[in-house]
């Protein structure tokens, strides 16, 4: 699939059928992560991989506990057969960053030094890559935040502590899905959005 084709195509998927991915695919969303650029090539990251129902279930009955499931706008969401937690350690970048090629920079003092925290940037560009190679591959993909679950989650999935949750992506073959609210509003096109020599 040529790029353009990948790009038309990314949506966000909140229902999928149960069926197993390709053998490899786990592989294949986090190699194509792992080619993400990182400030100062940190790469402070890492991926955690629940492949079929006994290890999805897992992180479901954490996030989303089966009393809570019938009001669940997106139960099809639940059928993804992988879902992929992209992490981050924060304290990463400081350390990266006081290193002797980046200690001028005066970002090594640790996480307050930073005005705008790459790890999240970072990781979102990785999780984005993650997406794209799903989506080349023929799958759908969704990706949603863990908001107040993320301390539950990485706790019953064994994450070392100083890890955070930039989000969870749900990965799988669509099945008949309606589209959010969201989906409705109009995209700024490329008029409204970019302003040539100043604003």
């Amino acid at each position: 699939m040529q790029l353009d084709q990948v790009l038309r195509r990314r949506r966000m998927t909140r229902a999928f059928r149960p069926d197993p991915v390709p053998a490899g695919t786990a592989e294949r969303v986090v190699a194509a992560a792992l080619r993400a650029p990182s400030a100062g090539n940190t790469d402070g990251w890492a991926f955690v991989a629940l492949e079929g129902p006994e290890q999805t279930a897992r992180y479901w009955d954490v996030s989303l506990p089966a009393p809570r499931r019938p009001d669940f706008p997106w139960p099809g969401l639940l059928d993804a057969p992988l879902l992929v937690v992209c992490l981050c350690r924060p304290e990463a970048w400081p350390e990266r960053y006081a290193e002797p090629d980046k200690a001028g920079t005066g970002l090594g003092t640790g996480t307050g030094a930073w005005d705008v925290p790459f790890w999240w940037v970072d990781t979102g560009f990785a999780a984005m890559l993650a997406q794209l190679a799903a989506i080349d591959a023929g799958l759908g993909v969704c990706f949603f935040g863990l908001f107040e679950h993320e301390r539950a989650v990485l706790g019953a999935l064994g994450v070392p502590e100083g890890w955070r949750a930039a989000g969870t992506l749900a990965v799988g073959w669509p099945s008949e899905d309606r589209p959010s609210a969201s989906a409705a509003r109009a995209r700024a096109g490329v008029d409204g959005a970019l302003h040539r020599g100043a604003w």
